[in-house]
């Protein structure tokens, strides 16, 4: 499963995979090129002589295609570019070459591309102070791009994008005070196995482990914990490139203001070259997975927020099966737990694999089950499985709640404990590419939790079943602590208050491009009406990193307002002012989410 930024090389008459930046089980999928067409003449003698027209027919004819040639070449001489945009110039009856030096970047999701010319990839600071000074000279944007995992494609530019991935190293580790010193450009992963010959480790993790450190602190990443913070609390300094300052370091110490509101700063503030990360013991953990049903849940929930140091709740729309998933460190004195599961693997992937091959043979009848074409299925992973599943009828409301269903039976024969490293365990299988919206809204203090984050969800499955949404599983809840950091959702100035996660997707298992518009449309009617019934109730706001900007301008100018109310907006621009007056390091997104303010 491509888990990456994907990079590639405009070529004509075909796209050639140039890089990836990260290591894929699966390959990128190119995208053929226009070619040329041949002219096609509106009026031939031969054409003339073989029909019985009139002369008057023919001088028609002859007209309109005068009237063609003529328009095509106003249109060409109209419309002026510059010299070095002369690929730009419409060619009559051809398709114009893409020059060699435009490469086409995509998110993991591959919901959002762009087409760049300029991709740098500094290896060193020094390097990158050259890279940020000479865009800064010309006043040409080099947005800041981790791993490209954000859903939103928050990292992308046009113009043009600066990647640290040649830049990831760990320079320093204090055992003593727990603490590791890197280039922002290190993945989650390489971090974790870089440090744990010293006994360290994160404290905490998101779903997956390719993300570029840079860009999950710069985005407000989070795990699962309501003891634990977003990940941008795990910060304790950072060195920044700035257009207007040089290089500076921030710190709680030096220039707090900056510094909280630089953790989670959205590439906006400076390129940030080097973290320094409070870290933890490495220890072991046990996973606990049990199924429960939301009454059992309202029962137990202070409970498992309180007395679990990691809890999720995986809930499936169209049922009442709620997967909860507890982690622990191992127990000293009792060891890890020795009970092994009832089911196998292959018995609790057993009614996914039915179902898959009764709907294979209702909606490709044609396709045999011993086809070279068809994977074994007794290869997949059960994520694959839904794909495969969903793939075939993704917006069909009935089909999708079997799937969720066989989801269902399929949780209930995994219950049971799973022992490993935190880095191991604390990882999530996402599924494939896919539409996500994740929101985050308090949930009251850890002592007392106000439980609105279950009636949230209460809410949300029952306006998914009124309007009956193909909705398909899980949507993902999690809890973090809140963040000091002021443009983080989960942000608060009181230390007890927890804030509750809730992720709704749409898989996007074919690369159909009708199919996936559609499967897009559907999604985005869903998440309009989660935003219309419930955001503003539940005080709810959108991860950074998944936040879509509205095509339409009123519904643009709501968002805007609406941010202002939860997040320093007028402090962040003035930052972004003093650090980058030119804006080499925004892009359309930045600048359409934080407009200046209209006042003096």
């Amino acid at each position: 499963m491509l888990r990456s930024l994907s990079l590639r090389r405009s070529l004509h008459p075909h796209h050639r995979h140039l890089i990836i930046l990260s290591s894929s089980s699966s390959s990128t999928t190119t995208i053929p090129g226009a070619r040329p067409d041949p002219i096609r003449p509106f009026c031939t003698a031969a054409a003339a002589a073989a029909t019985s027209s009139s002369s008057s027919e023919v001088r028609k004819y002859l007209g309109y295609a005068a009237l063609v040639l003529f328009c095509g070449a106003g249109t060409y001489y109209s419309f002026p570019f510059p010299d070095n945009a002369k690929h730009k110039k419409a060619q009559l009856f051809r398709y114009a070459p893409l020059p060699e030096d435009l490469h086409t970047v995509s998110n993991w999701s591959g919901t959002h591309e762009v087409q760049t010319r300029f991709f740098h990839q500094p290896e060193s600071l020094a390097q990158l102070e050259g890279v940020v000074r000479e865009a800064d000279a010309k006043r040409a944007r080099i947005r800041p791009v981790g791993s490209g995992l954000s859903p939103n494609g928050i990292g992308l530019s046009r113009v043009g994008m600066v990647n640290l991935a040649l830049m990831d190293r760990v320079l320093e580790v204090d055992k003593e005070r727990k603490t590791v010193r890197v280039e922002a450009g290190i993945r989650v992963q390489q971090l974790v196995d870089g440090i744990k010959e010293h006994g360290l480790t994160l404290q905490n993790f998101a779903s997956i482990r390719e993300q570029q450190i840079g860009g999950i602190v710069q985005v407000g990443a989070h795990g699962t914990g309501a003891r634990l913070p977003p990940i941008d609390e795990q910060v304790i300094s950072m060195k920044l490139v700035t257009p207007a300052m040089g290089t500076i370091e921030v710190s709680k110490e030096k220039d707090p203001e900056l510094f909280y509101l630089a953790r989670c700063g959205l590439g906006g503030l400076g390129v940030v070259a080097e973290v320094t990360l409070q870290c933890v013991d490495r220890q072991e953990l046990v996973e606990h997975t049990t199924v429960s049903t939301m009454q059992e849940i309202k029962k137990n929930h202070k409970k498992l927020l309180s007395e679990n140091k990691h809890v999720k709740y995986l809930h499936i729309p169209y049922t009442d099966t709620v997967v909860v998933v507890t982690c622990n460190p191992v127990s000293k004195w009792k060891g890890p737990p020795k009970l092994k599961p009832k089911y196998t693997v292959d018995e609790a992937l057993q009614h996914v694999r039915q179902l898959y091959q009764e709907s294979l043979q209702k909606y490709r009848p044609e396709v045999k089950s011993s086809n070279d074409d068809e994977p074994d299925i007794n290869e997949l992973s059960f994520t694959e499985l839904r794909d495969k599943l969903l793939a075939l009828d993704p917006l069909n409301k009935d089909h999708v709640i079997k799937v969720n269903e066989a989801e269902a039976e399929f949780w209930k024969k995994s219950e049971g404990y799973r022992v490993g490293w935190s880095d191991e365990i604390l990882g999530f299988d996402c599924g494939g590419q896919q539409w996500v919206s994740e929101t985050c809204y308090p949930a009251g203090t850890l002592s007392k939790p106000s439980m609105k984050d279950l009636e949230f969800i209460e809410e949300l499955k029952r306006l998914i079943e009124k309007e009956d949404i193909p909705a398909p599983a899980p949507i993902e809840q999690r809890w973090t602590a809140r963040s000091k950091s002021p443009m983080s959702p989960a942000s608060s100035p009181a230390e007890d208050d927890i804030f509750s996660w809730v992720g709704i997707i749409m898989y996007l298992p074919t690369s159909d491009a009708r199919q996936r518009k559609e499967i897009t449309e559907e999604f985005f009617h869903y998440r309009r009406l989660t935003q219309k019934q419930l955001w503003d109730r539940y005080s709810a706001y959108e991860h950074w990193a998944k936040i879509e900007v509205p095509k339409e301008n009123e519904e643009l100018a709501a968002l805007q307002a609406r941010l202002r109310k939860r997040f320093p907006v007028d402090a962040y621009n003035k930052a972004r002012r003093e650090l980058d007056p030119n804006k080499i390091l925004s892009n359309n997104k930045l600048e359409k989410l934080f407009p200046p303010s209209e006042s003096p």
